[in-house]
């Protein structure tokens, strides 16, 4: 029963004469051609290896399904987490200091949480235009490397992980005491995102940010003609003044290190509310938006082009006098315009 004769096929290729090398036939085409990476086990048989016999292995990878439970589990418990000890925090703090503080973390990280929301909602457009059957890349002049909504959505949930956790670090550290490591919070974290703006290496999406950057510079600098992109873009921009303005009062902390601190609080210091800065870079969406349709007028010639730059949205009504009696001239202007000029 056990060690007894083996019988074979005279031709089989799987055996091996004495004193010859084996010969092995292609056992990928007779088993599915794909054993390039399989074991190799030979087979003792009369007390000596005669012939090998490939064990086809199979990686073992859990289910998506299982994956996507786990990866909602553990964004819950870090939720749960953050909410837990930022209100500890919070509570731990004096009721005179908490009004004030609690205004200073909002200024720091509301913009950057507008801008996660921001994402979010452009991710949700590219699903809605893919659902749609709609060639927005074509519309929009991108590459084949550009951004799915699925990857949108991507940098969307770390943006959202990064921004609540390091606003949870900067109101522990500070109500524990470490005002120092508590400053650091918010600096490094403008830190991190300018850099992985520019980063210049081929890794985070390098085509899609240097896309970004260089529709950017069209927007502040247009010497050349005007895309839809770069309309849409700066359309954007203009939504998103107040959050400018918000980055510019948290950047001016960060230079003049008032962090973690109550001494902005004056408005007439260097960082107050009476800063000219704040209408300044309130209406630059609005200013770069205006020389975009001075550049499509000069190129096409349109005079629709001129009186979308003029029209009274194209400013924001600021609560510099300087600036509300510009929108007031300007409206005027443009309804003088609008009354001589007819369509067709």
């Amino acid at each position: 029963m056990f060690g007894g004769q083996v019988a074979a096929p005279i031709n089989s290729p799987h055996l091996r004469r004495s004193g010859s090398r084996a010969v092995v036939s292609d056992l990928g085409a007779e088993l599915g051609n794909g054993v390039e990476n399989s074991y190799v086990h030979p087979l003792e048989i009369n007390g000596s290896k005669n012939a090998s016999i490939p064990l086809v292995t199979a990686a073992i990878v859990p289910s998506p399904t299982l994956l996507w439970r786990f990866k909602v589990l553990l964004f819950l418990l870090w939720g749960f987490i953050c909410g837990k000890t930022g209100w500890q925090s919070v509570m731990r703090m004096s009721a005179d200091l908490r009004d004030l503080f609690l205004y200073e973390a909002f200024l720091y990280y509301n913009p950057l949480l507008l801008v996660t929301t921001m994402v979010w909602l452009w991710g949700i457009n590219l699903w809605v235009f893919s659902r749609s059957n709609i060639n927005y890349a074509k519309i929009f002049d991108l590459d084949q490397n550009h951004l799915t909504h699925r990857e949108i959505w991507k940098c969307a949930t770390w943006m959202t992980i990064i921004v609540p956790t390091s606003m949870t670090a900067y109101l522990y550290l500070y109500s524990n005491g470490e005002v120092s490591l508590a400053a650091s919070q918010p600096v490094l974290l403008y830190f991190a995102v300018v850099m992985l703006l520019i980063f210049p290496f081929d890794i985070f999406y390098f085509s899609s940010r240097y896309y970004l950057l260089r529709a950017l510079w069209r927007i502040v600098l247009p010497l050349q003609a005007i895309t839809f992109s770069d309309f849409f873009l700066a359309d954007i921009l203009t939504s998103m003044a107040k959050v400018f303005s918000d980055i510019e009062r948290s950047v001016c902390r960060m230079v003049h290190r008032q962090v973690a601190t109550i001494a902005w609080f004056e408005a007439d210091s260097v960082c107050g509310s009476h800063s000219v800065a704040i209408p300044l870079v309130l209406v630059l969406p609005y200013l770069f938006r205006f020389f975009q349709c001075l550049r499509q007028y000069r190129d096409i010639g349109e005079r629709s082009a001129l009186l979308n730059g003029t029209s009274l949205d194209t400013f924001p009504m600021s609560s510099s006098p300087a600036f509300l009696h510009m929108s007031i001239l300007l409206s005027v202007l443009t309804c003088f315009s609008f009354s001589k000029y007819r369509v067709g």
